[in-house]
């Protein structure tokens, strides 16, 4: 179901806006785009618009951000109520700082991925009309899109799903692990559905997303005047889930210096909001994630091994697609219907000759990836046979590339999983030029976790 908002997207790079309207169309009720920023006023004065997606930087000033400020500045003048999230390739702190204490919402890197954009303006278009006067969200309004079923006969998923059956029906907390685009938000979102707690909210927080400055803001929530851009009460993520579940996304982010009082919140089921003294209960099912090893984490310093205990009562591990290549063809046809319905297509198929090449394939960036390649082989399809040819050109390298030895013949099977990972991710940054955020989205990756791993293979 679409949401009621009308979003707005002000970018001066047209392919840009193309792929936005295509992401946000069937999840909002108007999507407007706009290439000319001096034109954002009048189109703001003609027509009511909830949410504006706007670019920091223009033709006329490349990297600083200020014509993103001012047109910010202006955009809230003539509709303060108006909800702005910026978006730059040129992320930094304290310029999302700034945007933020300016009057904006939010703050989206470029390249975003199509999940992050659509749980960004999903969250802030529902702060306007369904939050309650607790503060709380309905479930309706965290989730960004449908998600994809926990598709899998191999043994390694049927595993995966008694687990969750079990652990669903208890209030143990579960932390999901597995690599980056495995399907842990599906795992949390299934554990949800099939809790006694299914008819709460599921609250996610992408701590991966959250800049360490807000972390004890957007967790525990603050009040009124708490800081510079404290402008009314907030709940806080973890209040906001109370009677359902809470996903802590990409968990081993949360400061160190943090740690000590999520532990005590989760003891003790109470919060106190940044600038307040008084304690406020939460009632939630808490569920973490991470692509992270804790343990080492906890060995160099940088976990608290009692945090870890305190998450971890059942530990559900999801397997990488390279593990499970029986499901492959499940995916596929799953996600070319899914696709199919959504761009408006009809009688497309995948040539039996690709299908065997795709379940060859490694899926470096595992089921993400693999959505990823078949959304886009669906928009750009001129013919009823899908084109899988951008694999060859993307991060990923084709199928048959990523299955080759050293000396450049047919990847054998005493070729190790270490060499394909470095050769596909040597690939990606040479094919994005070192553009870290560029080739750690196609490989469907976190720019941290694209960081460890050029470190560990010296690139």
């Amino acid at each position: 179901m679409n949401n009621a908002a009308t979003v707005l997207v002000l970018d001066d790079n047209t392919d840009l806006l193309t792929a936005a309207r295509l992401c946000l169309k069937p999840y909002f009720a108007k999507v407007l785009t706009l290439s000319d920023p001096s034109q954002l006023q009048s189109c703001l004065q003609q027509q009511p618009v909830q949410l504006l997606l706007l670019d920091m930087n223009f033709q006329r000033d490349v990297s600083s951000g200020e014509e993103g400020i001012y047109y910010l500045q202006q955009a809230l003048k003539c509709q303060p109520d108006l909800k702005v999230v910026m978006m730059t390739a040129y992320a930094e702190l304290p310029l999302a700082v700034r945007a933020m204490q300016l009057g904006a919402c939010d703050f989206i890197a470029k390249p975003w991925s199509n999940e992050q954009l659509l749980r960004t303006l999903q969250k802030h278009s529902s702060e306007q009309t369904t939050r309650d006067k607790n503060g709380a969200v309905p479930a309706e309004a965290i989730s960004a899109q449908p998600a994809a079923p926990m598709l899998g006969q191999s043994a390694a998923m049927q595993q995966v799903q008694r687990l969750i059956e079990k652990a669903a029906a208890t209030e143990a907390n579960i932390l999901l692990l597995g690599e980056s685009g495995t399907g842990k938000a599906l795992a949390a979102e299934a554990i949800h559905q099939a809790s006694p707690r299914r008819q709460g909210p599921l609250v996610t927080v992408d701590l991966g997303a959250v800049h360490s400055n807000l972390f004890e803001s957007e967790l525990f929530g603050h009040k009124k005047g708490a800081f510079t851009d404290a402008k009314s009460d907030y709940s806080g993520r973890l209040r906001q889930a109370s009677g359902g579940t809470l996903l802590l996304d990409e968990l081993g982010n949360v400061p160190l210096s943090l740690q000590a009082k999520l532990l005590t919140a989760l003891q003790s089921r109470v919060v106190v909001p940044v600038g307040s003294s008084q304690s406020q209960p939460f009632d939630a099912r808490l569920i973490a994630a991470t692509n992270e090893d804790l343990l080492a984490k906890v060995g160099r310093g940088e976990f608290r091994q009692d945090l870890l205990y305190r998450i971890n009562t059942v530990e559900i591990c999801l397997p990488p697609l390279r593990e499970r290549e029986g499901d492959i063809p499940l995916l596929l046809d799953w996600y070319l219907k899914f696709y199919s319905d959504k761009y408006q297509q009809s009688g497309l198929r995948i040539r039996p000759s690709d299908q065997r090449q795709l379940c060859r394939y490694r899926w470096p960036g595992n089921v993400r990836q693999l959505a990823h390649a078949v959304e886009r082989a669906v928009v750009l399809a001129e013919q009823s046979e899908l084109d899988f040819s951008q694999l060859e050109s993307s991060a990923g390298s084709a199928p048959a590339a990523a299955a080759q030895s050293p000396e450049g013949g047919d990847f054998v099977l005493g070729a190790t999983l270490d060499y394909v990972e470095q050769k596909t991710i040597a690939q990606a940054l040479q094919y994005y030029q070192g553009n870290i955020s560029q080739a750690a989205k196609a490989l469907g990756l976190t720019r941290a976790a694209l960081y460890r791993r050029m470190e560990k293979y010296r690139l």
